[in-house]
């Protein structure tokens, strides 16, 4: 179905915020500077210009690919030879817009570009008609081309109202047909690139979300304020996270080897002759 000028006038103003705080998020990355500090200007900067946040900022460090996010008592600072991944997710009337950069504190400049390059390729393709194994080919070319590897069970997904992962998945590797996809679809792209063998495994949560099943003592407010949407407890001072039972977890998406991942992400809306990247600065 191809959103109303409404619903599509919410996501491009999302899309506009989302771009601009990424930019002035990731010139604060900066060594000797502390997580906790970037993390909360962040997030103010979306609150200020009148918008939601779809999830708690990731800052995800070197190996760990996605979905770290600071804590209350955060200690850690940016140090020399850190790659940072900074994944922001901004709503308007809960439609969102999801995207990322990295920083890198080092020298990784090619690993950023492949995922970067990787992302720039699979948007100049995408159309009707075409499947999301073929976008999952072209981000798979462009980062081997450059000798690093994909991850390949991580993938980009679509966005709904209040909902950040629905169909269709855009995988980072070749995939046989996949979903076809229509005008008015809205998803973000997100290749994962990295020095290892392409794999994650779980670490441990720092952000979560309530389902409808989820009963405890907080559940309730917490259901007032964030709906199914994923929060921290850094945003509820005094909550223990063990008194919600069910909650679903979001767990660190750790590099199997260990190796360092670098990540790039826009989100776009399918039209009848391509695409128009919401998450992309204006020239």
């Amino acid at each position: 179905m191809i959103p109303d000028d409404e619903v599509l006038a919410y996501y491009r103003d999302a899309g506009k915020i989302a771009a601009n705080v990424l930019e002035k998020g990731a010139v604060l990355i900066r060594e000797g500077d502390r997580v906790l500090d970037v993390v909360e200007s962040v997030e103010q900067m979306v609150e200020e210009r009148g918008a939601g946040l779809a999830f708690p900022l990731n800052l995800s460090f070197n190996e760990d690919a996605a979905h770290d996010t600071a804590s209350a008592d955060e200690q850690r600072i940016f140090s020399a030879g850190d790659v940072v991944k900074l994944d922001l997710g901004v709503h308007l009337e809960g439609y969102i817009a999801d995207t990322a950069v990295t920083v890198d504190l080092g020298d990784n400049g090619l690993l950023l570009e492949a995922s970067r390059s990787a992302l720039e390729k699979a948007i100049e393709i995408v159309r009707p008609g075409i499947t999301s194994g073929e976008l999952g080919r072209a981000i798979q070319q462009e980062i081997e081309a450059r000798g690093f590897r994909p991850i390949t069970n991580l993938t980009g997904h679509g966005l709904a109202r209040f909902s950040i992962h629905t169909p269709p998945s855009i995988p980072n590797i070749a995939f046989p047909g996949g979903a076809r996809l229509e005008e008015g679809m809205v998803f973000a792209i997100e290749p994962f690139a990295t020095y290892g063998k392409g794999k994650i495994k779980n670490g441990k949560p720092s952000i979560f979300a309530l389902n409808s099943r989820c009963c405890g003592n907080m559940a309730g407010e917490i259901r007032n304020r964030f709906g199914s949407l994923p929060f921290t407890p850094r945003w509820i001072p005094g909550t223990e996270i063990n008194e919600l039972k069910g909650a679903r977890e979001y767990f660190e998406m750790i590099e199997n080897d260990g190796e360092i991942v670098a990540q790039a992400e826009h989100t776009v809306i399918v039209n009848e002759d391509g695409c128009e990247v919401i998450t992309r600065l204006a020239k």
